[in-house]
């Protein structure tokens, strides 16, 4: 190969490279573990179900602007040509005519701001219904969130006893090689590592299960494998009375404060009803011109209600409004129990919690410790130190269960009474 056939070989390899390596993506760092809150605002600004309630509200709104509009006016015109005498040269027939007539229709009973106030207190509830959605959606955020965590820590109680039970089935090898345990024994012993491996890989799909339901949450077309939370299952302490919730609740619950607004919104139809049932005159001003004559007029044009009354509408919103009335009655009482059942569940979950961490747990782990020393030293048997690692993994997974359910138990608390409630 020649000098020059050489260089235009390496300037084409290099050229290739270069196409390459510009069309090659760059590895994707991963991101930062989320946090809780960072959770509720990423779900909050993409969740495309509350993006949809959203509109919606801005489309309600758009209603007022319709209920201020006020009545057009109306303008007829009308003309009539000159008409020619039968006989001609004799100076008779019609002369041009003409006219113009502006007219107006004239609300009364103060119609237009009983329908403002009507579609402002519609729009107000609308969007308290949509705050009420927001704290639906920051709940099942927060619920997911924590199962995720749950998740976690399971798939790391589930991976520590593999591990650990890995070390057990080494040292039997290492015994067997030795000669100090059948073949039989050390194949009892191996077996029992597909019980840990199973548990492993079960806890590993929950953790996979539970960040695509997160996910979900977010608005994410395809759940991404890699994304991680960050937090923790202990227990908060939480100083907050059953009557201080109640209170919370009763002053931010928005869908409360909507069935108020959708009492307001009654009344002021109820009243519109009545405003509809007087006569709205229509007043007009007309000009004409008769050939050389101008003439100027006034017109005044009165329905007479002697038969709609619109006592339909009259009825209707009248019971409607009583309905608004008892709604209100019936979403304070729901407050109050609302508030009631989630502050009974946490106090449950907190005493549940307790149990575990200050007294299971830690004997758990002394019981399985003494029971793997005892074992492999030939002190025990197979099943005492099965059994001990089984009654360890169990006590740990409820004792996060009981955590986390403090938190889901806190969540929920938070969710009743419209209150973050957190440490």
């Amino acid at each position: 190969m020649t000098p020059k056939v050489f260089r235009a070989f390496g300037a084409a390899f290099f050229s290739a490279a270069s196409i390459l390596a510009a069309q090659t993506p760059p590895a994707t760092q991963s991101a930062a573990p989320l946090t809780l809150q960072q959770a509720v605002d990423r779900a909050l600004a993409a969740n495309p179900n509350l993006l949809s309630a959203q509109r919606h509200v801005e489309a309600v709104a758009a209603n007022r602007i319709t209920a201020g509009l006020r009545q057009n006016p109306t303008l007829t015109l009308y003309g009539q040509g000159l008409t020619l005498p039968e006989t001609p040269n004799v100076p008779e027939g019609n002369p041009f005519f003409y006219s113009a007539n502006v007219s107006r229709l004239f609300e009364r009973g103060n119609k237009r701001q009983l329908r403002l106030d009507s579609a402002a207190a519609t729009a107000e509830s609308s969007q308290s219904l949509y705050r009420d959605q927001q704290r639906q959606l920051m709940l099942a955020v927060r619920d997911a969130f924590t199962s995720m965590l749950l998740a976690k820590a399971s798939l790391a109680v589930a991976e520590e006893n593999l591990t650990d039970y890995r070390k057990t089935v080494d040292l039997s090898r290492s015994r067997l090689n030795a000669g100090d345990i059948t073949r039989t024994d050390f194949e009892r012993i191996d077996l029992q590592q597909a019980q840990f491996e199973t548990d492993a890989d079960n806890a590993r799909l929950q953790l996979q299960q539970a960040s695509a339901q997160l996910q979900l949450l977010f608005g994410a077309n395809h759940p991404d494998p890699a994304l991680d939370i960050t937090g923790t299952l202990d227990p908060p302490q939480v100083m907050l009375t059953m009557a201080e919730a109640e209170e919370k609740g009763l002053q931010a619950r928005p869908d409360y404060l909507a069935a108020h607004q959708a009492l307001i919104a009654a009344e002021a139809d109820a009243k519109l009803a009545v405003a509809n049932g007087k006569a709205d005159p229509t007043i007009g001003a007309e000009y004409d011109r008769n050939g050389i004559d101008n003439s100027f007029g006034l017109t005044v044009a009165l329905p007479l209600r002697m038969f709609d009354r619109n006592q339909g509408e009259k009825a209707r919103t009248r019971y409607e409004t009583e309905a608004s009335r008892l709604a209100v009655t019936a979403a304070r009482n729901q407050v109050i129990a609302d508030v009631d059942q989630a502050w009974l569940a946490l106090d449950t979950a907190q005493r549940m919690a307790q149990r575990y961490n200050s007294h299971y747990l830690e004997e758990a782990a002394h019981v399985r410790d003494n029971l793997q020393f005892s074992y492999r030293n030939g002190n025990s048997t197979l099943l005492d130190y099965l059994s001990a690692l089984r009654d360890y993994r169990a006590i740990r997974v409820s004792a996060l269960t009981a955590n986390a359910q403090v938190w889901l138990a806190l969540h929920q608390l938070s969710f009743a009474s419209a209150t973050d409630i957190l440490p």
